[in-house]
This record gives C-alpha cells, sequence and structure tokens, in this order.
C-alpha cells in the first residue's frame, strides 16, 4: 500500500527540511492556539527556503502539488478569510480544518468557500475525533463532496489534536477504518493521535490507513523535533505499508 505520511507541529525551518529530507509526503504548520502554534508571518519569512528546499510549485493548481513535500496548514474555527490570506502568503498546498468543540459544521463551511476560491489545487483535510458517531460524520464528510480527506484524531478533555492519546485502534478497524465501511474507497482516512515511532507500525497494520500524522511523538519539546525520531517514525510507517503491499 502507498502511505502518506505528514509530520505536524513545525515551528523551525530546520524541523520542516529533515522531515522532508526523512521521506515525509507534507510537513504541517499549527496556526491555532497549540504549544506549536506559529504565526502567517513566521511561516512566510521561511518561505522562500521552503520553496527551495522542499521542491514545491507555489501556483495552486493540478501540477502544484507533484513532486513536492506538501505544506498543510492546520486550523481551528478560523475565519476562511483569514485561512485564504495564510494560503496565499505561506505557499500551503493544503490545510486541515478543526471546527472545534462548539461547532464542527464551520470547518465544513470554510471547505466549501475555500474549495470555491481556490479549486482542486488545495487539499482540504477534515477532522473527525473518535469515538461512537465517528463513522457517521466520516460518512456524511464524503457526501459533503468538498474533503480530500479526513484526519482521525483523539480529543481529550478541550484538546482538539496533539494530545498524544491513542484511540481504540481495534474498534476503529472494525468500524470507522473497515474496508466495508460506507466511506471506504471515497475518502482517505489518516490515523492520527498518540502515534510515534514506537506503535505506528503498528497502526498501520491494525488501520490500513491512506495516511497516518504525527506530532507529540516525534518531539525533543513541544515545537522543536527530534530529527532521528522523525526519521524513525517515517521508516517504521513505510516498512509496515511495504509489508501489507507484499501480502495484497
Amino acid at each position: 500500500m502507498s502511505l502518506w505520511v505528514k509530520i505536524c507541529g513545525n515551528t523551525r525551518l530546520e524541523d520542516a527540511v529533515a522531515a522532508a529530507e526523512a521521506g515525509a509526503d507534507a510537513v504541517g504548520f499549527v496556526f491555532a492556539a497549540s504549544p506549536r502554534q506559529v504565526t502567517v508571518e513566521a511561516v512566510e519569512r521561511m518561505r522562500p527556503e521552503l520553496d527551495a528546499r522542499l521542491g514545491l510549485d507555489a501556483r495552486l493548481d493540478s501540477d502544484a502539488r507533484r513532486g513536492g513535500v506538501e505544506r498543510i496548514g492546520v486550523f481551528l474555527e478560523a475565519d476562511d478569510e483569514a485561512i485564504a490570506t495564510a494560503v496565499e502568503r505561506c505557499g500551503l498546498t493544503g490545510v486541515q480544518l478543526h471546527g472545534g468543540a462548539a461547532d464542527e459544521a464551520r470547518s465544513w463551511q470554510a471547505a466549501v468557500r475555500l474549495r470555491e476560491r481556490f479549486g482542486g489545487g488545495l487539499r482540504v483535510l477534515g477532522v473527525a475525533h473518535y469515538g461512537p458517531e465517528t463513522a457517521a460524520m466520516v460518512e456524511r464528510m464524503a457526501a459533503a463532496g468538498v474533503f480530500d480527506a479526513v484526519l482521525v484524531d483523539t480529543r481529550v478533555g478541550g484538546k482538539v489534536g496533539g494530545t498524544g492519546v491513542v484511540f481504540d485502534w481495534t474498534e476503529a478497524a472494525r468500524t470507522v477504518f473497515a474496508e466495508h465501511g460506507a466511506a471506504h474507497g471515497r475518502l482517505p482516512l489518516v490515523a492520527a493521535g498518540g502515534l510515534r515511532p514506537e506503535n505506528v507500525a503498528e497502526a498501520v497494520r491494525e488501520l490500513r490507513p491512506w495516511g497516518v500524522d504525527v506530532a507529540s511523538g516525534v518531539d525533543l519539546r513541544p515545537g522543536v523535533k527530534d530529527h532521528e525520531r522523525v526519521r524513525e517514525f517515517v521508516r517504521q510507517a513505510r516498512m509496515a505499508a511495504a509489508e501489507i503491499a507484499n501480502l495484497a
């Protein structure tokens, strides 16, 4: 199986470059309140070097993601105009939209407007926090037709990401990630929440996701990546995906 790997929560140029060099498909920048939060201005300052070293085309058209490492901005309950500004100033190739605890529909509305503005060149990721209603939510998001993929994460208290806590993979494999699920084949699913180099291979084997996402699991401290753990995370994820492909 081909596996999309995202290293999220980057605050430094050297960490984003290290993730790219390790073989990640995407690097993430958190613009929402978080120990790993960055500003639009900070990523904008990184942009010339990111353009040069991550191999990205600044255009958001059908070829924009070809041959380079994606840049995904993570937003929580942000106005779509503010998100669009970040996309343009930072050269983002994708957005990850958290609706927040109060209004999940807000991210869906923002997704529609961003899709209208940027077209298919912008990857739009929705987020579903694991629980009894997740499978139904993923199906509704698939039916909406504006999301490219859904990231399945763990909610702990008021935190909507970066919790370092795993959800029930065994149950999720039977429901949300099941091959017979209503959204299977129509909307790729990205596993997140508590992943780290020590357990990502198990998650890939258990869930068979389209992609995996990690933030705290490869941190030296919040906002600073451990480059060896980044390399090991990518290696373990790719190894497990290759094993599954060989069994197919």
